[in-house]
């Protein structure tokens, strides 16, 4: 079946008579639930999951989200997650796929956009609509969550560098009224589920509420993922430091 083909590559990376991670079960039915989840594992991220044809369509986000739509974040895309690993908070041990601790940064709803604007605006779009977007590597979407909100899209990166698996994307957030400029994900921590920080799910000695560690990738290893992330860092700097240009105003 395509669904149990969907959940392979999690279940392969997987010992779950170790990981507290949920088994992979599909869903028959697709709801619109979307999920951010901060994860210290070798090096700290953000995944970012839509749920898509009974599974949870997955992105790894080097710098998390931004709300700021001159960010375009660097996305990994991943392995299918089942549905049931919406709500998944807590360490996964040494030794196992992921080895760290999970927060849930951010939950709520989302929407697929139309693919081509209505009078200058994007609209409400369908299922089938969203899928053939994903298949070409250019999917928008509305975000209704806890901490991200507004328009969105996901774009996939052209061209292969050496080392690459062709599973670059960006996470762009579009112009609207929910942009922040200059957004910091590290004002906004914390689990949207139990208030709780990385080092208080971790269950560390002496651990209390405090604003986690910046977001920091670590040490890349793969030398066309640092090139990439270098590339991106640069060109974002270099917008932001360019005057805004005001616009005459047609009497």
């Amino acid at each position: 079946m395509v669904f149990t083909m969907a959940l392979e590559e999690y279940k392969r990376k997987r010992k779950f008579e170790q990981t507290p991670e949920p088994p992979p079960k599909l869903e028959p039915k697709t709801g619109h639930r979307f999920v951010v989840q901060k994860h210290d594992a070798t090096r700290l991220h953000y995944d970012f999951r839509l749920e898509m044809e009974g599974v949870l369509k997955s992105w790894a986000v080097p710098k998390g989200p931004s709300l700021d739509p001159a960010d375009k974040r660097l996305a990994m895309h991943v392995e299918d997650h089942p549905v049931s690993y919406f709500d998944f908070e807590g360490t996964i041990p040494e030794d196992n796929y992921g080895a760290g601790t999970v927060m849930v940064w951010d939950v709520g709803t989302w929407q697929p956009l139309s693919p081509v604007p209505v009078d200058g605006k994007y609209v409400r779009g369908t299922d089938a609509e969203a899928t053939a977007m994903l298949a070409k590597g250019d999917l928008k979407f509305r975000l209704d969550g806890k901490k991200l909100k507004g328009d969105f899209a996901l774009v996939k990166m052209k061209g292969h560098r050496p080392g690459s698996k062709g599973n670059e994307w960006l996470l762009i957030k579009k112009h609207d009224d929910h942009e922040i400029e200059g957004y910091d994900i590290d004002a906004y921590d914390g689990s949207v589920l139990t208030n709780r920080s990385l080092d208080e799910i971790a269950g560390h000695a002496g651990s209390e509420w405090t604003s986690s560690r910046p977001a920091s990738r670590g040490k890349l290893k793969a030398a066309w993922l640092a090139d990439a992330v270098a590339k991106l860092d640069k060109k974002n700097s270099a917008k932001k430091a360019k005057p805004a240009v005001k616009k005459k105003l047609k009497s």
